[in-house]
Protein backbone atom coordinates (compact mmCIF):
# COMPACT_ATOMS: atom_id res chain seq x y z
CA UNK A 1 0.00 0.00 0.00
CA UNK A 2 2.99 2.06 0.95
CA UNK A 3 4.51 1.51 -2.44
CA UNK A 4 0.99 2.62 -4.49
CA UNK A 5 0.65 5.77 -2.54
CA UNK A 6 3.92 6.83 -3.59
CA UNK A 7 3.71 5.90 -6.87
CA UNK A 8 0.50 8.09 -6.91
CA UNK A 9 2.04 10.86 -5.30
CA UNK A 10 5.37 10.81 -7.84
CA UNK A 11 2.94 10.69 -10.45
CA UNK A 12 1.06 14.06 -9.33
CA UNK A 13 4.24 15.83 -8.74
CA UNK A 14 5.40 14.82 -12.26
CA UNK A 15 2.06 16.27 -14.04
CA UNK A 16 2.18 19.51 -15.54
CA UNK A 17 1.10 22.25 -13.48
CA UNK A 18 -1.57 24.34 -15.00
CA UNK A 19 -1.31 28.58 -14.90
CA UNK A 20 -4.52 29.74 -13.26
CA UNK A 21 -6.09 32.71 -15.14
CA UNK A 22 -4.34 35.84 -14.21
CA UNK A 23 -5.99 38.87 -13.35
CA UNK A 24 -5.67 42.03 -15.54
CA UNK A 25 -7.43 45.61 -14.81
CA UNK A 26 -9.22 47.96 -17.72
CA UNK A 27 -7.36 50.56 -18.35
CA UNK A 28 -10.33 53.44 -18.09
CA UNK A 29 -8.03 56.20 -20.17
CA UNK A 30 -7.30 53.29 -22.86
CA UNK A 31 -10.96 51.68 -23.29
CA UNK A 32 -13.83 53.09 -25.15
CA UNK A 33 -17.39 51.78 -26.25
CA UNK A 34 -18.25 53.09 -29.20
CA UNK A 35 -22.23 52.44 -30.65
CA UNK A 36 -24.28 54.15 -33.41
CA UNK A 37 -27.47 54.24 -34.47
CA UNK A 38 -29.43 54.62 -37.83
CA UNK A 39 -30.93 58.33 -37.47
CA UNK A 40 -34.50 58.16 -39.73
CA UNK A 41 -31.92 57.19 -42.74
CA UNK A 42 -30.71 60.72 -42.80
CA UNK A 43 -27.54 59.94 -41.08
CA UNK A 44 -25.52 57.45 -38.68
CA UNK A 45 -25.89 58.89 -34.88
CA UNK A 46 -22.86 58.20 -32.42
CA UNK A 47 -22.14 58.29 -29.00
CA UNK A 48 -19.42 56.30 -26.46
CA UNK A 49 -19.02 55.15 -22.78
CA UNK A 50 -15.08 55.70 -21.64
CA UNK A 51 -13.03 56.22 -18.17
CA UNK A 52 -15.55 52.42 -16.88
CA UNK A 53 -13.94 50.08 -14.71
CA UNK A 54 -13.64 46.00 -15.51
CA UNK A 55 -11.20 43.01 -15.11
CA UNK A 56 -10.25 40.01 -16.89
CA UNK A 57 -9.10 36.76 -15.85
CA UNK A 58 -7.09 35.98 -18.64
CA UNK A 59 -5.71 32.23 -19.49
CA UNK A 60 -2.59 32.46 -21.75
CA UNK A 61 -2.68 28.80 -22.01
CA UNK A 62 -6.33 28.20 -22.61
CA UNK A 63 -7.91 31.03 -23.67
CA UNK A 64 -11.63 29.85 -23.49
CA UNK A 65 -10.88 29.56 -19.85
CA UNK A 66 -10.90 33.51 -19.44
CA UNK A 67 -13.13 35.80 -18.05
CA UNK A 68 -14.08 39.09 -18.36
CA UNK A 69 -16.42 41.70 -16.19
CA UNK A 70 -17.02 45.21 -16.69
CA UNK A 71 -19.43 47.68 -15.26
CA UNK A 72 -19.74 51.80 -16.02
CA UNK A 73 -22.55 54.32 -15.07
CA UNK A 74 -25.26 54.86 -17.98
CA UNK A 75 -24.89 58.58 -16.68
CA UNK A 76 -20.84 58.24 -18.08
CA UNK A 77 -22.42 58.45 -21.88
CA UNK A 78 -21.23 60.92 -24.00
CA UNK A 79 -23.39 61.56 -26.74
CA UNK A 80 -21.57 65.20 -28.27
CA UNK A 81 -25.01 67.52 -27.45
CA UNK A 82 -26.22 67.72 -24.24
CA UNK A 83 -29.73 67.68 -25.33
CA UNK A 84 -29.72 64.28 -26.47
CA UNK A 85 -27.93 63.43 -23.42
CA UNK A 86 -30.63 64.94 -21.47
CA UNK A 87 -33.06 62.97 -23.24
CA UNK A 88 -31.09 59.68 -22.96
CA UNK A 89 -31.01 59.95 -19.10
CA UNK A 90 -34.37 61.53 -18.95
CA UNK A 91 -37.57 58.59 -17.68
CA UNK A 92 -38.61 58.38 -22.00
CA UNK A 93 -35.17 56.27 -22.31
CA UNK A 94 -33.49 55.06 -19.49
CA UNK A 95 -33.98 56.74 -16.63
CA UNK A 96 -30.93 57.28 -15.16
CA UNK A 97 -31.00 60.34 -12.68
CA UNK A 98 -28.19 59.52 -10.71
CA UNK A 99 -24.65 57.19 -11.06
CA UNK A 100 -26.39 54.18 -9.83
CA UNK A 101 -27.80 53.38 -12.94
CA UNK A 102 -25.10 51.14 -14.54
CA UNK A 103 -24.58 49.41 -17.80
CA UNK A 104 -22.72 45.62 -16.73
CA UNK A 105 -21.45 42.63 -18.85
CA UNK A 106 -20.00 39.45 -17.31
CA UNK A 107 -18.93 36.81 -20.03
CA UNK A 108 -20.72 33.14 -19.34
CA UNK A 109 -18.37 31.21 -22.36
CA UNK A 110 -15.58 32.27 -24.79
CA UNK A 111 -15.28 30.37 -27.92
CA UNK A 112 -11.80 30.58 -29.41
CA UNK A 113 -11.89 31.38 -33.39
CA UNK A 114 -8.44 31.63 -34.31
CA UNK A 115 -5.15 32.16 -33.00
CA UNK A 116 -6.26 36.08 -31.72
CA UNK A 117 -9.77 35.82 -32.04
CA UNK A 118 -12.83 34.81 -30.24
CA UNK A 119 -16.48 34.99 -29.60
CA UNK A 120 -16.99 36.52 -26.21
CA UNK A 121 -20.73 35.43 -24.63
CA UNK A 122 -22.03 36.82 -21.76
CA UNK A 123 -24.89 38.59 -20.04
CA UNK A 124 -25.57 42.60 -21.00
CA UNK A 125 -27.20 44.24 -18.26
CA UNK A 126 -28.94 47.75 -19.26
CA UNK A 127 -32.03 49.42 -17.76
CA UNK A 128 -32.89 46.87 -15.60
CA UNK A 129 -33.16 43.68 -18.36
CA UNK A 130 -30.70 41.21 -18.96
CA UNK A 131 -30.17 39.62 -22.79
CA UNK A 132 -27.02 37.40 -23.97
CA UNK A 133 -24.61 39.29 -26.05
CA UNK A 134 -21.75 37.62 -28.03
CA UNK A 135 -19.01 40.04 -28.92
CA UNK A 136 -16.84 39.14 -32.05
CA UNK A 137 -13.40 39.47 -30.37
CA UNK A 138 -9.60 40.00 -31.58
CA UNK A 139 -6.21 40.08 -29.26
CA UNK A 140 -4.61 43.07 -30.83
CA UNK A 141 -1.81 42.75 -28.18
CA UNK A 142 -0.13 40.97 -25.42
CA UNK A 143 3.13 42.09 -24.30
CA UNK A 144 4.85 44.18 -21.94
CA UNK A 145 3.47 47.66 -21.43
CA UNK A 146 6.97 49.89 -23.03
CA UNK A 147 5.85 53.02 -20.20
CA UNK A 148 4.34 51.12 -17.61
CA UNK A 149 6.77 48.20 -17.54
CA UNK A 150 4.44 45.07 -16.93
CA UNK A 151 2.30 43.24 -18.94
CA UNK A 152 -0.85 44.49 -21.02
CA UNK A 153 -3.38 43.54 -23.17
CA UNK A 154 -5.50 45.19 -26.01
CA UNK A 155 -8.44 43.94 -27.07
CA UNK A 156 -11.06 45.27 -29.68
CA UNK A 157 -14.81 43.16 -30.74
CA UNK A 158 -17.99 44.22 -32.54
CA UNK A 159 -21.63 43.69 -31.78
CA UNK A 160 -24.90 44.62 -32.19
CA UNK A 161 -27.94 44.77 -30.17
CA UNK A 162 -31.54 45.55 -30.12
CA UNK A 163 -32.85 49.00 -28.36
CA UNK A 164 -36.03 47.24 -27.87
CA UNK A 165 -34.74 44.19 -26.08
CA UNK A 166 -33.66 46.46 -23.49
CA UNK A 167 -36.74 49.10 -23.25
CA UNK A 168 -34.95 51.46 -24.13
CA UNK A 169 -37.10 51.68 -28.00
CA UNK A 170 -37.92 54.96 -28.24
CA UNK A 171 -39.32 56.10 -31.93
CA UNK A 172 -37.88 52.62 -33.39
CA UNK A 173 -38.03 51.68 -35.99
CA UNK A 174 -37.84 54.86 -37.60
CA UNK A 175 -34.57 55.90 -35.16
CA UNK A 176 -32.90 52.79 -35.63
CA UNK A 177 -33.86 49.85 -33.16
CA UNK A 178 -30.29 48.02 -33.76
CA UNK A 179 -27.43 49.34 -32.00
CA UNK A 180 -24.03 48.81 -33.82
CA UNK A 181 -20.95 48.60 -30.96
CA UNK A 182 -17.27 49.27 -31.16
CA UNK A 183 -15.17 48.48 -28.59
CA UNK A 184 -11.52 48.87 -28.04
CA UNK A 185 -10.25 47.75 -24.10
CA UNK A 186 -6.98 47.92 -22.84
CA UNK A 187 -5.79 46.05 -19.49
CA UNK A 188 -3.06 46.13 -17.37
CA UNK A 189 -1.81 43.21 -15.29
CA UNK A 190 -3.19 43.87 -11.83
CA UNK A 191 -0.68 43.93 -8.86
Amino acid sequence: MKLLSLAVLATLAAAPAYAAPEKYVLDPSHSQIVFSYDHLGFSTTYGMFSGFNGEIAFDAEDPAASSVSVSFPVRSMMTGWEERFQHFMSADIFNAADETSLVTFTSTAIEVTGENTANITGDLTMNGVTKPVTIATTMNKADNHPMANKPWLGFTGTTSVLRSDFNVGLFAPNVGDEVQITLSIEAAKAE
